[in-house]
C-alpha cells in the first residue's frame, strides 16, 4: 500500500479514488491536488513512483489542507469552545441532540440513540 503522510491508501484503486481515504480530502480536493501535482487521475495508486507520491504530498502541504490528526484536533477544539461558552450549539452537542434545528419530537434517532420507553404509572 502507498503511504502519504503516514496514511496507507489502497493500491488497486485509481489515485483519484484513493486520495479520499485520507481524512480531510474529498473528491473535489483530490482532483485539485492531482491537477496541481501534474499526475493523471486514472493511474492506479500502485503504479505511482516515489517521486509522484512526494509531489502529491507537497501539493497537499502547499494548499494548506488540514488532514488526519490536525483536522480532528481542530474540530475537537472548536466543539470544546462551543460547549465552554455555553452557546445553544454547545448545549445541543453536550446533550447529544441535533444541532442544526431539526425536529426531535418524532425523529432524531441517530443523535438520541435507541428509543427509551417511558411508562405511565397508575
Amino acid at each position: 500500500m502507498a503511504r502519504i503522510f503516514g496514511i496507507e491508501i489502497p493500491n488497486e484503486k485509481r489515485i483519484e479514488a484513493s486520495l479520499p481515504f485520507i481524512y480531510g480530502i474529498g473528491q473535489p480536493t483530490a482532483t485539485k491536488i492531482l491537477e496541481q501535482a501534474g499526475i493523471d487521475p486514472n493511474i492506479r495508486t500502485g503504479q505511482l513512483s516515489e517521486e509522484q507520491l512526494v509531489r502529491i504530498a507537497q501539493a497537499i502541504q502547499s494548499n494548506g489542507i488540514a488532514i488526519e490528526g490536525d483536522l480532528r484536533r481542530e474540530r475537537q477544539v472548536s466543539l470544546k469552545r462551543l460547549t465552554s461558552i455555553n452557546c445553544y450549539r454547545g448545549q445541543r452537542h453536550k446533550r447529544g441532540l441535533p444541532v442544526r434545528g431539526q425536529r426531535t419530537r418524532t425523529n432524531a434517532r441517530t443523535r438520541k440513540g435507541k428509543k427509551k420507553t417511558v411508562g405511565v404509572k397508575k
